[in-house]
């Protein structure tokens, strides 16, 4: 059995679209609400989804993510967002890989559209068993990820595709200033939690704030002195958003001596020694 699980608050324009997508894959939908104004709740229920009501006062997006685990009943978990549709080819697949029934996780392929932007590609545990110790961690950005490994069971690949439909720009701010809010939470309970520094820099970088993303970069080169990728970051934050030139050829030369022969991390020395020349 496998059963679909989601949050959602005031989601009547999107909602329907998603779990019409998603019927012919799951057996059951557990719909948790954490506050809905709108109709979404009428048309969870139109679906024939269970649907709970979850007091989200506390902000915590991987509690009320793991209130719609305790109440499903398949083995198998299929986790979407109510601004995303499983792909009409990925339904056939999700059916097979929950029939196999492994204490495991997997990794979909999330296609973000917005209209009038490039698609970009990310990837995410999406669907996975159903056993007690796989449960959600963090307020915010929340994964399974982690719980998944610690509990014994395995990540593993696979060609699912969840189309992601993003709102326009201007409609995610208020969500990006709240998110920031929850990491800012979750770091204080640990400063030096790579992950959420990650996601915290993301934010700042989304709400156009450069100087916190930069700074928050600085953080994570520090805190990861032998990573290339945090490095190379690093100086091109300094680079493109008017930081401190002399950091931005300090973390490319960290950077290089990482991947000596990394092309990106060459033309960007490159591109700042020509600034420094001119």
């Amino acid at each position: 059995m496998l059963s679909l699980c989601m949050i959602v608050k005031n989601e009547q324009a999107v909602l329907d679209r998603c779990l019409t997508g998603a019927r012919e894959a799951v057996d059951e939908m557990i719909v948790v609400d954490t506050g809905s104004s709108d109709d979404t709740v009428e048309i969870a229920r139109d679906h024939g989804a269970t649907v709970l009501h979850h007091d989200f006062g506390d902000l915590d997006f991987a509690a009320a993510r793991n209130r719609s685990l305790e109440a499903a009943n398949g083995d198998f978990v299929l986790v979407l967002d109510a601004d995303e549709t499983l792909h009409p080819d990925s339904a056939g697949l999700v059916r097979l890989l929950a029939a196999g029934n492994q204490a495991a996780g997997y990794v979909v392929n999330r296609h973000n559209r917005r209209a009038g932007e490039r698609t970009t590609v990310d990837h995410a545990v999406r669907l996975f068993a159903r056993r007690p110790g796989f449960r959600y961690r963090h307020r915010v950005h929340e994964t399974i990820d982690t719980a998944i490994i610690e509990a014994g069971g395995r990540l593993r690949r696979s060609h699912v595709v969840i189309e992601h439909h993003l709102p326009a720009i201007e409609c995610e701010a208020e969500k990006n200033r709240l998110y920031l809010r929850l990491l800012e939470r979750d770091l204080a309970d640990d400063p030096d939690d790579v992950d959420r520094l990650t996601f915290l820099a993301a934010e700042h970088h989304k709400l156009g704030d450069f100087r916190s993303a930069t700074e928050v970069a600085e953080r994570i080169a520090g805190l990861l002195p032998d990573d290339f990728g945090a490095h190379l970051t690093l100086a091109l934050y300094h680079f493109a958003y008017g930081g401190d030139r002399a950091r931005a050829r300090h973390a490319v030369g960290t950077a290089l001596r990482l991947r000596p022969h990394d092309p990106e991390a060459l033309g960007l020395r490159t591109a700042l020694e020509e600034q420094q020349a001119a």
